[in-house]
C-alpha cells in the first residue's frame, strides 16, 4: 500500500465527517443557503491563492526537475479552479477583491504556507493533499447518482470531473516518491484534514 494511500485511509473519519457535513449535503441537494455558498466562494479563493503560492515554493525546493515540472503544473489546476470561484462571484456579486480571511481559513493558509516555506516538498505534499483528494472525492460522492441540475451544478461537475481525479494523483505521487512515513507526516496530513473539516463548518456557521 503507497503512503498516499495508508493516509488517506487512517483519515477516514474526517473524509466522512466532511461528507456527511451539511455545508456539504446542502451543496449536493441544492439545499444550502446562498449566503452561505457565497462566504465559502470567497473564502475558498483566498484560500486557494495561498494554495498557489505553496505550490510555487516547493516547486522551487524541488529536488529535481521532475518534482518541480509536477508542481507547477499543479499550480496551473489551481488558477484554473480559481476562474471557478471568479464566475460565481460574479453571478451573486461578491467581489473577490475586497474578502477578508476568516479565522479557520487563515489557520489553514497559515499552515500550509509555514509548511512550504520550512519543510521539505515530501512533508509539504502531505499537507495539501488532504485537500486534493478530499475534494475529489466529495465531488464523486455528490455525482455518484448522477450530476443533480441545481444552482451548485457546476461545482459538483468540476470536482467529479475526468480533469480534477488526476492532479489529485499527481499530488499523491509527489507523496509517494518525497514523503516519509513517520510521525511528522500523519500528524501533518490529518491536521490539514481538521482544516477542511472547519473550513465547511465556518461557512455554515454564517
Amino acid at each position: 500500500m503507497t503512503l498516499s494511500t495508508q493516509l488517506w485511509e487512517a483519515n477516514q473519519d474526517l473524509a466522512q465527517a466532511c461528507l456527511q457535513h451539511p455545508f456539504v449535503q446542502g451543496i449536493g441537494d441544492g439545499s444550502l443557503a446562498q449566503h452561505k455558498f457565497a462566504y465559502y466562494v470567497g473564502q475558498d479563493a483566498f484560500f486557494l491563492e495561498s494554495f498557489a503560492r505553496a505550490y510555487s515554493v516547493a516547486a522551487a525546493k524541488a529536488p529535481n526537475w521532475h518534482g518541480f515540472a509536477t508542481f507547477h503544473a499543479l499550480a496551473g489546476g489551481v488558477l484554473a479552479e480559481l476562474q471557478l470561484h471568479q464566475n460565481y462571484a460574479h453571478q451573486w456579486g461578491v467581489d473577490l477583491t475586497t474578502v477578508e480571511p476568516g479565522m479557520a481559513t487563515r489557520r489553514y493558509t497559515d499552515f500550509l504556507l509555514a509548511t512550504a516555506w520550512s519543510a521539505d516538498v515530501g512533508l509539504t505534499a502531505a499537507a495539501m493533499s488532504p485537500c486534493m483528494r478530499l475534494y475529489a472525492y466529495l465531488g464523486e460522492q455528490l455525482a455518484s447518482n448522477g450530476i443533480p441540475n441545481h444552482r451548485y451544478t457546476n461545482w459538483i461537475e468540476t470536482y467529479s470531473s475526468a480533469d480534477f481525479a488526476p492532479l489529485a494523483q499527481q499530488l499523491e505521487n509527489v507523496v509517494n516518491n518525497y514523503a516519509k512515513a513517520d510521525n511528522s507526516t500523519h500528524t501533518t496530513y490529518r491536521y490539514a484534514m481538521l482544516c477542511e473539516y472547519d473550513f465547511f463548518q465556518a461557512a455554515w456557521m454564517i
